[in-house]
């Protein structure tokens, strides 16, 4: 048995870390991966002939699909017919992330609870709505943005900033949808499903702005929480039962991870979005939290036979912190050591997203660098060693939230 996992950031150390749990760790390698995830091969992802040569010659019998451009790229359907087991969906299912117009149009047509929308082909066509709306709004780019494609809005100058920088990083004719603006606290709900049965993991709380109070600009996520108490019978039958339904009354085959970003507002759960993989940095909870082996659930899901596993989890509560280079989401730079893991107590969990091996050297090589993860009976007393375990890293410009955990959870 060989087992290849997609990608190069933390949510793949997390899931390389977790499968190393119930299997042989040389039997799990990682593409490309980075300065901290063992058995990592450097192969360009996004050439789908490299990745099915890598996959024949290394003998792979299960390949796990970490991020969404692979996925949206077509790099299922390309390897189809491999006779392996393939945990991601299909380009077609993968428009539930890949466009945010699709999704939204997917959602009203199945009676998903979600805030109304306005779709536009032109960024000189949305004058009308931002003034409707009083400039109280969410502005979405139609396609991938690394989780940096969102700009929520509460005045009519914010809008037309938002509008001007969708300008300026894609061009004048850019597809991208208007939303009304909600209110409430978020959650992050997981499941794996083979288009029939779904699982759920344990709900998380993402926090993805970038300074503390939940200020600052929209980032890949600054840290994570889980588990989150929400009412999950009511967000099964108002959200996820109906995609299932939805994706199988359009003829769409599912088999991986399908996130929900979920506001619980004053009206009910309402859906925000579509992940077609596993959040990050939601992963680097959920998976500590996950008792049952991951790769059965994958098989089983590849299988068609996901009804006959079941999901165990361990009690306690789990906190992820996510250091960074100084400026991001902006501009930052690379390249700088990085010291004191090897002081981290041996409990905690430390997975590498922007790392890069230079020989001896460990160093900085992304915006979003390490993810210090710790367990304890409470949020707060998990948060509060992970803040501690945070202290003893270093390197020039490191930055993260201090507000992660500390306030309860928000739900």
């Amino acid at each position: 048995m060989k087992i290849a996992v997609m990608g190069s950031g933390a949510r793949e150390h997390a899931i390389v870390w977790k499968l190393a749990q119930h299997h042989d760790p040389e039997s799990i390698s990682c593409i490309p991966g980075n300065g901290g995830i063992p058995n990592s091969h450097k192969i360009d992802i996004s050439d789908h002939d490299a990745v099915k040569d890598y996959c024949l010659k290394k003998g792979v019998t299960t390949l796990i699909v970490g991020p969404e451009k692979p996925l949206a790229e077509g790099l299922v359907d390309h390897l189809q017919g491999l006779g392996i087991h393939i945990f991601g969906p299909t380009q077609q299912a993968a428009n539930l992330e890949s466009s945010k117009i699709w999704a939204k149009q997917f959602m009203f047509r199945h009676d998903i609870a979600t805030a109304p929308f306005w779709a536009f082909e032109s960024l000189n066509d949305a004058e009308r709505i931002i003034d409707d709306l009083n400039g109280k709004l969410v502005v979405k780019y139609d396609g991938l943005a690394g989780g940096k494609g969102v700009v929520v809005c509460g005045s009519r100058d914010e809008a037309h900033d938002a509008i001007d920088h969708l300008r300026e990083r894609y061009g004048e004719r850019t597809p991208f949808i208007i939303e009304k603006r909600l209110s409430g606290p978020e959650v992050s709900i997981v499941a794996i499903t083979d288009g029939k049965t779904v699982k759920l993991l344990p709900a998380s709380r993402d926090h993805k702005r970038a300074l503390d109070d939940d200020k600052g600009a929209n980032t890949g996520g600054m840290g994570a929480i889980c588990p989150v108490d929400v009412d999950l019978e009511l967000i099964t039958k108002s959200i996820i039962q109906p995609t299932i339904k939805g994706l199988q009354e359009e003829g769409i085959p599912y088999c991986g991870f399908l996130y929900f970003g979920v506001m619980m507002t004053e009206k009910g759960p309402m859906l925000l979005e579509y992940n077609v993989r596993l959040g990050d940095p939601e992963a680097e909870v959920i998976l500590p939290m996950l008792k049952t082996d991951l790769l059965e659930l994958v098989h089983t899901c590849c299988e068609g036979r996901l009804d006959e596993s079941t999901i165990e989890v361990h009690q306690g509560h789990c906190v992820d912190l996510v250091l960074t280079s100084e400026g991001y989401p902006g501009k930052y730079s690379v390249g700088y050591d990085i010291g004191g893991i090897e002081n981290l107590n041996s409990d905690t969990l430390l997975f590498h997203a922007g790392t890069r091996r230079l020989k001896d050297r460990l160093v900085t090589y992304g915006g979003r660098v390490l993810n210090v993860v710790c367990q304890g009976d409470s949020v707060e007393e998990a948060a509060e060693r992970a803040y501690a375990e945070c202290e003893k890293i270093h390197f020039k410009g490191v930055t993260y939230r201090h507000d992660i955990g500390r306030r309860g959870v928000l739900v």
